[in-house]
């Protein structure tokens, strides 16, 4: 898990071009959505579709969305519990 906690860190800062953040800044309860880090939902349509192809997991409505998307943490459980490679 804590890999996957680093790896979606590296992917969340180059899928949206966070020029000011490093990965290591992202603490996993940290608020991503109108947070620090300033998510947007613009921001969350490309994170969705970055998680769809690299972990084939599917986010299909805004309140899956808004769940998913409120920590590092949530997010990372919700593709650890859903992905096909990742399943235990």
């Amino acid at each position: 898990m804590k890999n996957l906690l680093n790896e979606l860190k590296v992917k969340i800062v180059d899928t949206l071009n966070l020029e000011d953040v490093s990965p290591e800044e992202i603490q996993e309860e940290d608020q991503l959505v109108g947070g620090e880090l300033g998510i947007d939902s613009i921001d969350v349509l490309e994170l969705v579709m970055m998680i769809e192809k690299d972990y084939s997991v599917k986010i299909d409505s805004k309140d899956l969305g808004a769940k998913v998307f409120a920590t590092l943490n949530t997010l990372a459980i919700y593709i650890h519990e859903n992905s096909p490679g990742l399943a235990n």
